[in-house]
């Protein structure tokens, strides 16, 4: 590992200040794109969280030029910017990798082998949460539940779902990242995009891939399959309301 990863204080770097202002076309296209963000609000200030992605999207993590600029745009304070950037995780505070690799390991998934996995994944690449490879490709994290309990355990590259996962198969997985090989996740896109790429969709700009992969998996649809099998349906409004009735009667 470098010095830098050894660095305790890597993982809580501030917010850079990031001195050197946007070029006039990289501003242009910035101040452009947010003005279609914040005309999505009724009140501008509504439109910082996109606004944080769109920032990300350009220079991989939030910066203090970035936060100016949504300041600026929002009428909000750079504290207020700021305090927004530094509560949600996705939001990153320095460098990003390419691609992030979030491994789950919570209650579920570590049971099934979530904490294994990000254990070997953390030795295999030489670093630990919220760090990122020399090569500046991988960026590991610890995640909370990604809703996905039924694949676990479950691994995420730049929000992308790897399913019923093994510390070979995840290992492999990083690997083919850092070394350019196309990878595909187990359900959503059908292929994994980086993180500046991903960041422009979270700021509500769509890159087209969203119905390229496979949508639910078998386990998600198993409750489907047996209510259809069974011929079970939800009841209706009226069903509803009449049963309440019977209930409140009841009692």
């Amino acid at each position: 590992m470098s010095a830098e990863t050894h660095d305790p204080l890597h993982r809580y770097t501030p917010l850079h200040a990031s001195e050197e202002p946007y070029a006039e076309d990289v501003l242009a296209t910035l101040r452009a794109d947010a003005a279609v963000i914040i005309a999505k609000y009724p009140q501008k200030r509504s439109a910082l969280l996109p606004m944080l992605h769109l920032v990300q999207s350009v220079d991989g993590f939030v910066t203090g030029r970035g936060i100016d600029l949504c300041a600026e745009m929002l009428d909000l304070t750079r504290a207020e910017v700021s305090g927004v950037a530094t509560f949600y995780t996705q939001y990153k505070r320095h460098p990003n990798g390419e691609y992030t690799v979030g491994v789950c390991t919570n209650t579920l998934c570590a049971i099934m082998g979530g904490d294994q996995i990000f254990d070997e994944v953390s030795e295999h690449l030489g670093i630990g949460h919220d760090e990122t490879t020399p090569d500046g490709k991988i960026t590991l994290e610890r995640v909370e539940c990604n809703a996905a309990c039924d694949f676990a355990p479950v691994v995420m590259a730049n929000w992308e779902f790897f399913d019923n996962q093994t510390p070979e198969s995840t290992k492999k997985m990083v690997d083919d990242l850092r070394s350019g090989v196309p990878v595909a996740p187990t359900r959503g896109a059908a292929r994994v995009c980086s993180f500046k790429a991903v960041s422009r969709m979270l700021a509500g700009f769509e890159d087209g891939l969203a119905d390229e992969g496979v949508g639910a998996g078998p386990a998600s649809l198993e409750g489907l399959n047996l209510a259809k099998k069974n011929g079970w349906a939800a009841p209706s409004a009226e069903q509803s309301t009449e049963q309440k009735t019977d209930e409140e009667k009841d009692a």
